[in-house]
């Protein structure tokens, strides 16, 4: 953005006082100190120092303020005396809500969103995925150039949600705003066309694609990094990955394939970023097999499993796309329900229980994904010119080469290979 959006976020998150709050409707699906839990780990991504958690029991939602006036005066005394500079929602706020209660709390207030946003802005790594935190930070901040800074003393311009225009350049910066909209939407139809044309050469290579998704700090990356021996950051943060990573790996059987490790999904993702990050996630899209990563010892593992369900569905994933669950983080359990789930895991051929962090069940995770990858081979009978060697080469290594007759100019082989591969093979050259 130009000028009059830019400023050191740093400014405004780091070490900032903030209180969470969340305002519980009654989901008997989620935990609600394990929900407070997950909003602070998020607020704590971005270096905001968590200083209370509250969750306001609320029946119904208030169009003005979302939570009740009394819980509105309730929450304004203890942003007083906590000395909060910043109260995150955990909910959605609408621009008139989030006016009002910056209003009437006297500090700054962004919402879920917001949030989530922020963290994207801050962890993008690659160009790509920097321009498309940016197009979603303006889709939202689009609609919030209503508000009134009237009790900041300087106008707060910004790329982020921890600041916003001042009232007098409103309509400039809509303006500006389409305007950086149109270029960063023709930047990214240019990326998404260069990788597209990469994710073909990749498919007449042609390697077999697995993906790993999962909810964020499902230890998706810790995996990742266990199988592959790469460094990919994997700590114990939320959203520690967000822009993909692949590399090659060999499993039993299968001489090349490709991993993919993905951003983590969450409850209530912005649709801006689903949209935005849709071309990011098209490894998962076109994917040979998914790999579901669950962390099994959270509170909510089974509402966290509904969530990535849904945003695989919303980003246009096949149903059919091959895939299982791995039940992950065993060495966070005591003995008893560790044996428990280890034993409902063994029981079931599309889960596997393992401990990403040591190693335990990862072997049989191996073999699972290699049996998977090769269990829906058939039977071929493919005819090369004698001088094919690369060809021969291939089937050697990407399927089970039954029996060979050859003759002066060609060979023939059975070969027991998979649909996909059987696919690949035969647009090789095309």
């Amino acid at each position: 953005m130009s000028s009059g959006f830019e400023r050191d976020r740093d400014e405004f998150t780091r070490g900032t006082r903030a209180i969470v709050v969340l305002p519980d409707q009654g989901d008997a699906s989620r935990d609600v100190d394990a929900r407070l839990a997950e909003t602070a780990g998020l607020a704590a991504a971005i270096g905001v120092e968590v200083v209370e958690r509250i969750a306001y029991r609320v029946r119904q939602l208030k169009p003005a303020t979302l939570i009740g006036s009394g819980q509105v005066e309730l929450l304004a005394t203890q942003v007083r005396m906590e000395e909060a500079g910043l109260v995150v929602f955990d909910a959605s706020l609408s621009p008139i809500q989030q006016r009002n209660l910056e209003k009437a709390l006297g500090t700054k207030v962004i919402d879920r969103t917001g949030l989530i946003l922020e963290i994207f802005g801050e962890r993008a790594a690659t160009a790509e995925g920097r321009l498309q935190v940016e197009l979603a930070h303006l889709d939202y901040q689009a609609g919030r150039l209503v508000r009134s800074w009237t009790h900041l003393e300087r106008q707060r311009g910004g790329f982020g949600f921890l600041g916003g225009p001042g009232e007098t350049q409103i309509e400039a910066d809509r303006r500006l705003i389409r305007d950086r909209m149109a270029r960063l939407k023709r930047e990214l139809e240019q990326v998404s066309r260069t990788r597209g044309l990469h994710r073909e050469r990749r498919q007449r290579a042609p390697w077999p694609v697995i993906a790993l998704v999962g909810y964020t700090n499902a230890g998706k990356s810790t995996l990742f990094n266990r199988l592959t021996g790469a460094d990919v950051m994997a700590e114990d943060l939320l959203f520690a990955t967000l822009d993909p990573t692949l590399r090659q790996i060999q499993l039993p059987g299968i001489d090349k394939a490709i991993l993919s490790d993905t951003v983590g999904f969450v409850s209530d993702l912005p649709t801006q970023l689903v949209a935005a990050f849709k071309a990011t996630l098209e490894e998962v899209v076109s994917a040979d097999l998914l790999v579901h990563i669950r962390d099994i010892a959270h509170p909510d593992t089974e509402a966290q499993r509904a969530d990535v369900e849904s945003v695989l569905s919303e980003i246009g994933v096949d149903e059919n796309t091959p895939r299982f669950e791995v039940w992950n983080k065993l060495d966070l359990l005591d003995a008893e329900t560790h044996d428990e789930i280890a034993a409902q895991a063994a029981n079931r051929d599309d889960v596997v229980a393992i401990s990403a962090l040591s190693g335990e069940g990862v072997g049989m995770l191996i073999a699972q994904v290699a049996a998977k990858l090769t269990g829906a081979h058939r039977r071929y009978r493919i005819t090369l010119d004698a001088t094919d060697g690369a060809g021969a080469a291939w089937l050697h290594a990407h399927g089970e080469v039954l029996d060979s007759e050859d003759d002066e100019l060609e060979t023939t082989y059975d070969v027991r290979l998979s649909e996909t591969d059987y696919d690949r093979f035969t647009r090789r050259d095309a």
